[in-house]
């Protein structure tokens, strides 16, 4: 069997994550997937896409600690990494073993080295209105929430919201220990978001809201309920662990 000859920078396209890196970095574990997919005598190479990149059907954003693992042998997680279990995942099927016993170390989850907690603050925001019934009756224990923003450092957000938080909306995503004012929540129950953030260690510290937009004239979008708008109204909550 011929052996293949692959370059010796490589352009890999993961789970439609593109990365560039070196030949050496991919063979650096002989034993490993990688490492027999690039050897060059593998039975079958793996395929490439549109514009000949090798396409590995994998998480495409966890793959980038895959990465620097086989760069510099060492297991190299941002703070309060939330995803061990996946990489874990990811870890078993490229056939790393050292790496997968790394991420079952007690260490890696949502405490830092030696159990402490990472300190910092993160704002729940909401902008919410009442409901209101027939004849314009307000039902003042019917609270409506189209959404619940959040913001802070990343980690710490990731750490007490977990799935719930939404990052669609973030142009940043591949960047570590950065800020963001973009999350939301999942889903609207604001008690549900303050109880996450109190079983993270967090305390409230302060909060603000502004009144109803009682304004007569204020123009309103078609279709929209006149009267709820007038009660529309937002608030701020701060939340810190020492």
């Amino acid at each position: 069997m011929a052996v293949r000859q692959f370059p010796p920078i490589v352009d890999l396209n993961v789970g439609g994550v593109c990365y560039t890196t070196s030949l050496a970095t991919l063979t650096a574990c002989p034993g490993s997937l990688l490492g027999q997919l690039f050897a060059g005598d593998a039975a079958e190479p793996p395929p490439q896409d549109s514009k000949g990149r090798y396409f590995v059907d994998r998480d495409g954003v966890l793959f980038r600690y895959v990465l620097d693992y086989l760069r510099s042998q060492k297991v190299i997680l941002p703070e309060n990494f939330q995803e061990a279990e996946r990489l874990l995942q990811e870890a078993e099927f490229f056939r790393l073993p050292e790496l997968e016993e790394a991420l079952k170390s007690p260490s890696i989850g949502r405490l830092r080295v030696g159990g402490e907690r990472s300190p910092g603050c993160v704002t729940v925001g909401y902008r919410g209105t009442f409901a209101f019934g027939r004849d314009g009756l307000a039902d003042v224990k019917f609270r409506k929430l189209a959404r619940i923003l959040v913001s802070g450092r990343v980690t710490l957000c990731r750490e007490a919201f977990g799935e719930t938080l939404n990052e669609s909306r973030d142009p940043d995503r591949g960047h570590v220990d950065r800020y963001t004012s973009r999350f939301f929540l999942k889903h609207s129950f604001l008690e549900q978001a303050f109880d996450m953030l109190y079983d993270a260690g967090f305390r409230l510290v302060a909060s603000c809201g502004s009144s109803t937009a009682g304004i007569p004239g204020v123009s309103e979008k078609p279709g929209s309920d006149s009267e709820e708008n007038r009660w529309n109204h937002y608030n701020e909550f701060v939340f810190v662990r020492d």
